[in-house]
């Protein structure tokens, strides 16, 4: 016969046994604790490493930097070195609120038309603008009949003609906006040696844009204490070096509206700035008409390609997988 064990023995054999189920249970949810962090550690790092969050970290920290120097100019970690002073560069424009800065916004043509008529009275006694015809006023500004009318007035050289001569003939739509110089050493040769600039792209040339130069055509003021110009210069505290060649010309009442706007020296100088900023961009307006097209169309576009990826994808997406482990029958 086997021999009895005591009550003691068995009493203890029960509470090992006990214990090592406890400790089984503690590493089967260790484990699998260390398995889920494992799992998400391993989330994170690919989240972390993938070439679309790169990507997308760099454009994000490219974009606040340009956004910031945009406003300010500068970045402020970023030291700038400068072979000449602030007072050197210009004094900064003010942001003015032009009527056709906004996303939606147009020229105001009525200021396009006032704004040529101060460029033929005024501006274009020194100034040149060679990248607008006559053809181009209209619809914008003048009608045909008037842009046609206006054309006419200037005479231009054509030729040769049957006897190889050249002629002059009354201007035409096509023909180009006339020079008030013939080459470039006459237009220095009437102004002191300085050369006036085209006007065509002057807005676009210029940092500030038209800021920049309504600024500049109505900035002019006597020096201050301790600067010095020459007779033939003026001062400007907007033109770099603070001494202009030209002198001021916009004089309040200097045209006269055909609308019977008040011609005040900022008034003029607003239409005048309103043309150059439409002569250097001409596609202003229908490159914004385009633009709302452009996001209508594709806004409506995005919104059918993500109706059609969940009408593709919802049957693998909400699918459910079981899987059912093979039963042992051995034991």
């Amino acid at each position: 016969m086997l021999s009895r064990l005591p009550a003691a023995a068995l009493k203890s054999q029960s509470v090992l046994g006990a214990s090592r189920s406890t400790a089984s249970a503690f590493r089967t949810r260790a484990t699998s604790q260390v398995r889920f962090a494992s799992s998400s550690s391993a989330t994170l790092e690919s989240l972390l490493t993938s070439r679309a969050s790169l990507i997308s970290v760099t454009l994000f920290s490219a974009g606040s930097i340009a956004w910031y120097t945009h406003l300010y100019g500068s970045l402020p970690f970023v030291g700038e070195v400068h072979a000449n002073s602030l007072a050197d560069d210009g004094l900064h424009p003010t942001a003015y609120p032009w009527p056709h800065k906004g996303l939606f916004d147009t020229f105001d043509h009525a200021s396009i038309r006032r704004g040529f008529q101060v460029y033929r009275e005024v501006c274009a006694a020194c100034h040149s603008l060679d990248r607008i015809a006559w053809r181009n006023l209209v619809g914008v500004s003048h009608t045909a009949d008037e842009a046609r009318a206006l054309a006419e007035d200037v005479e231009y050289t054509d030729g040769p003609d049957d006897k190889g001569e050249m002629f002059q003939r009354p201007g035409k739509l096509s023909d180009y906006l006339p020079p008030p110089y013939a080459n470039e050493e006459a237009a220095r040769a009437g102004n002191g040696g300085a050369l006036p600039p085209d006007l065509s792209l002057i807005i676009k040339a210029r940092h500030g844009g038209a800021d920049y130069v309504f600024s500049l055509l109505t900035g002019y003021m006597d020096p201050p204490a301790g600067v010095e110009i020459r007779e033939d210069m003026s001062y400007n505290p907007y033109f770099p070096g603070g001494a202009i060649s030209m002198a001021r010309v916009l004089w309040d009442n200097l045209v006269e509206y055909e609308d019977g706007t008040p011609a005040t020296s900022s008034q003029m100088a607003k239409d005048i700035v309103t043309f150059l900023n439409w002569a250097a961009e001409p596609e202003h307006d229908e490159r914004k008409k385009m633009g709302i097209k452009a996001v209508i169309l594709f806004s409506a576009l995005f919104a059918i390609s993500i109706q059609v990826k969940r009408f593709k994808w919802t049957v693998l997406k909400n699918r459910k997988i079981f899987y059912n482990p093979p039963k042992d029958l051995k034991h």
